[in-house]
């Protein structure tokens, strides 16, 4: 099959330069007078869009699919004159969806982004008819911490500032395949440390459970298997405040769900986004 990606581009939206990557959409994307469904993705606290497009790929087959660089993150604004708590990073959300006039929006946020989705919606976004939540921090005041610690993060972007190639990588995620491991060590530099900071220390100082029961929109919430994020007393907790949100499990995979088993992670959508993935 041709590839689905389009292009990257650029557009200013709540103040900020936000470049994201498309695939699938345009007019050679229209079968039988419809244009395909737009599907945004946002990634998580250390990805940028490219490391995400080999996702995109697939879902760009049936979906119209657009994937951010989160501010502070890939080509989208970055520097310390940025604010990256998570009420800016959902308005970001909401004023992109706006600027390119999407609708019937289908919202999917792995890990962090998953959180500014959430965030985005109860905060007003327009458009967004489906949430998905994969893997999601359910940390927060007085919660269970976060299993992965900030030095990873930090560590890993510093080598990668400095100079890194993919044995460096490999010491950081030991069962990605070379391609994965080479992606990373070419993009992570372009995470800004003070952003990524900011963003694990919100994962335990804000409580997103506040948000869930304000959700009117079909939800799926992918939990990871092997991930250790979210444990069986979460998805208790989740499943009462969102009594009809839909809980499934990639049941090989750890928090890097697709990195980790690809098939698995699409098996985990079932028929929630309409089309067999």
């Amino acid at each position: 099959m041709n590839s689905t990606y389009l292009y990257g581009a650029n557009v200013q939206a709540n103040g900020i330069r936000q470049h994201y990557l498309r695939y699938g959409g345009g007019d050679a994307a229209v079968a039988g007078g419809a244009p395909r469904q737009a599907l945004v993705l946002v990634p998580g606290i250390t990805s940028p869009a490219i490391t995400w497009g080999f996702v995109a790929e697939r879902l760009g087959r049936h979906f119209d699919t657009y994937v951010l660089d989160v501010r502070g993150r890939g080509l989208s604004s970055t520097g310390a004159e940025l604010e990256y708590g998570i009420d800016t990073c959902a308005d970001d959300l909401i004023a992109f969806i706006d600027a390119l006039k999407l609708e019937n929006v289908i919202l999917a946020g792995h890990s962090m982004g998953a959180r500014f989705a959430i965030r985005a919606k109860t905060r007003g976004a327009k458009g967004v008819s489906k949430l998905v939540l994969i893997d999601p921090p359910v940390s927060g005041p007085g919660r269970r911490e976060y299993p992965s610690k900030l030095p990873w993060y930090v560590d890993s972007i510093r080598d990668c500032t400095l100079g890194a190639d993919i044995e460096t990588m490999r010491g950081y995620c030991a069962s990605w395949s070379d391609d994965q491991l080479q992606l990373r060590a070419e993009w992570l530099h372009t995470c800004f440390t003070p952003a990524i900071v900011q963003a694990f220390e919100e994962f335990h100082s804000v409580d997103i459970h506040q948000d869930l029961p304000d959700i009117e929109v079909p939800t799926l919430l992918m939990c990871a298997g092997k991930g250790g994020v979210i444990q069986e007393e979460d998805k208790t907790e989740i499943q009462n405040l969102m009594p009809n949100i839909r809980i499934t499990l990639a049941e090989h995979a750890g928090h890097m769900i697709p990195w980790d088993d690809y098939e698995g992670f699409f098996e985990a959508f079932e028929d929630f986004l309409g089309h067999p993935l």
